[in-house]
Formats: C-alpha cells, structure tokens, sequence
C-alpha cells in the first residue's frame, strides 16, 4: 500500500485537530511541518518526530500540503503552493478565502499549474449530517420549506488577542471563522443560494462582525435563517439546526449537530443510531483524510460549492 507523504503549513490552534485526524487513518503520514514562527514549527516537529522547515517553498518529496494558516493568507499560500512547488494535492482550511474574487483565482491557478485545491468543511462529513443528507435526497422529508440554524458560541478577549483574529484582512469574522462549516452544511443539504440579505453587529470593537443574522433564498425555493455570534455569555451555549418538510420536522442539537432533540416524520420513527462524536471539532477531518488516501475526490466541496458559500459569506460579512 502507498502511504502518502503530508506537510503540515500552519502549526496553530487548527493544526492539532489535522494531526489528530492524519493519526488516525491508515495510509497517510506526516513527514515534515513548516510555520514562519519557527518556535512553533519546532516545538511541532519534535512532538511528531519529523523535520521542520520556515519557508514553505522548500517543502519537497511530499504528496499532499494541508494549508492551516491565517484565513486571509489561504488564497496567496495556495497558489504560491501550487505554482513554486511540485506538491500535487493542496488541502486548505476553511474558509478558503475570504472573497469569491479569490476564489475564482485560487481555482483558476491551481488547475493551471495541474493541481488538486481539497477544501476543508469537515461538518458535511458527520454522520448525522450525512443520515439527514440522505433523507432529503431520498424524498423522505418531501418538499424542505424552511430551515433555521443557530451558532451561539463564545469567543473570549484572550482569543482575540491572537494577532489576526478579529482583523478584516484575516479573520473576515464569525461567519468565516467560525461558521463557514454551517454554511457550507447548508449548501451541501439544501443546494445551491440564490438570494441572501443579513446585518452584523461588531459591539466588541473588533474590526469585523462578532454577531450575524442572515436570511437565505436557496435555488430549490427553500428559506431559512443563519444566526451565528462568538459573543455568548462565558461558554459555548448553542448549535441547533431545524428542518421544516412537507413531510417532517427534524430539529438537530449539540455541540457538532450529533443529537436529535425532535422527530416527526411522516411514516417513519426516530431512529435508533448514536451519533455521538467524542470530539469538540467532530470527527469530520479523519473522514476526510480517509477520503484522499481513497481519492474519493468526488467527496470533498466542488468549486460551485465552496463559490456560493463565500457569497454567502462576502455578502454579509463586509
């Protein structure tokens, strides 16, 4: 069996979850980590017993680079990625820019310079996510009238002391940093947006929005409402998702969406499946890495996906 040889750009917050994930799937290494904060990169190197590097154009004889650097800085690593080395597979967190103009460019690049661009929205990959993915194309919830989705989260002073947290240029705020996985969740559910009007509020003087409200018109006829604030008293309180059917009522809870809290559907009991996710992040990322040591490129977000996402995002956001 090949085992894929992985680089680690990026040895932040993030970048713990990544290694977790990489260590638990078969098929696929990391053999070298790389961080312009060269106490970072070393202190991850020794941890994985792998070489360090400072500059990530000197990463060589890898297959795949995972890219967990400042969201504003995604869209200039991956093409300079793609372009100055010969790494074919560029994973890259979310969000993967912070403007569809970008977006454009990132996917327009790496293609030219016969790459592969895997963006990271690990939530499409949690099993409960996928259990109702799987009703609503199978017709089991008919006609899907409406949806409601609520991230109410806590972000505290300390993390936005992090340099490019809370910043316009890197951060983009609470819609990007925190629940671009719910936006891309409800593209992958619900289809493609064809309308969206928001406001956001930054009363905690950040230079973007700490609280967003969002109202969305999907291509399919579906409406529905994003709320999302990392403003929540001390702790994270809330991450809820309704689904409202001509033929059911779904309402999903906890902390990665693993817990049904009601069930009403037409012909068909609540079943009887744990969910549960023994992580904070969920275990989306593992799948993910299992996914590309399979090639199952068909897996990861398309370009349309990941575009109408940013809008989303751009559109409320700034």
């Amino acid at each position: 069996m090949n085992v894929f040889k992985l680089a680690l750009v990026g040895c932040g917050r993030v970048s713990k979850r990544h290694i977790e994930a990489v260590q638990a799937v078969d098929g696929i290494d990391i053999v070298v980590v790389c961080d312009i904060d060269e106490n970072k990169a070393r202190t991850t190197a020794e941890q994985l017993s792998v070489p360090y590097v400072t500059d990530y154009k000197a990463i060589k004889d890898v297959d795949v680079v995972s890219v967990m650097t400042p969201s504003g800085m995604h869209p200039r690593h991956v093409i300079e990625l793609a372009e100055h080395t010969n790494i074919p597979y560029i994973v890259c967190e979310k969000p993967v820019s912070l403007t569809q103009r970008e977006v454009y460019e990132m996917y327009e690049r790496v293609k030219n310079a016969g790459k592969m661009l895997l963006p990271v929205y690990q939530n499409r990959y949690n099993p409960l996510i996928v259990f109702l993915k799987d009703l609503i194309d199978a017709g089991k919830l008919g006609k899907i009238h409406q949806f409601v989705c609520n991230i109410f989260w806590n972000r505290d002073n300390a993390y936005f002391m992090i340099d490019w947290h809370g910043t316009k240029a890197y951060d983009g705020g609470v819609f990007y940093t925190q629940a671009s996985h719910y936006v891309d969740m409800i593209l992958f559910l619900f289809g493609k947006l064809k309308n969206a009007h928001g406001l956001g509020g930054n009363l905690r003087n950040f230079e973007v929005h700490d609280s967003v409200s969002a109202i969305c018109e999907m291509q399919n006829g579906t409406v529905g409402s994003l709320n999302a604030t990392v403003s929540t008293y001390r702790t994270n309180y809330l991450t809820e998702l309704t689904v409202i059917g001509e033929k059911g009522t779904i309402r999903l809870n906890g902390t990665n969406l693993n817990r049904i809290d009601f069930w009403d559907v037409k012909d068909m009991d609540k079943p009887d499946i744990d969910f549960t996710l023994d992580h904070q992040y969920g275990k989306g990322h593992d799948r993910l890495y299992e996914y590309l040591v399979q090639q199952r490129w068909d897996m990861f977000p398309n370009q349309e996906d990941v575009l109408s996402g940013i809008q989303l995002m751009e559109r409320i956001s700034f």
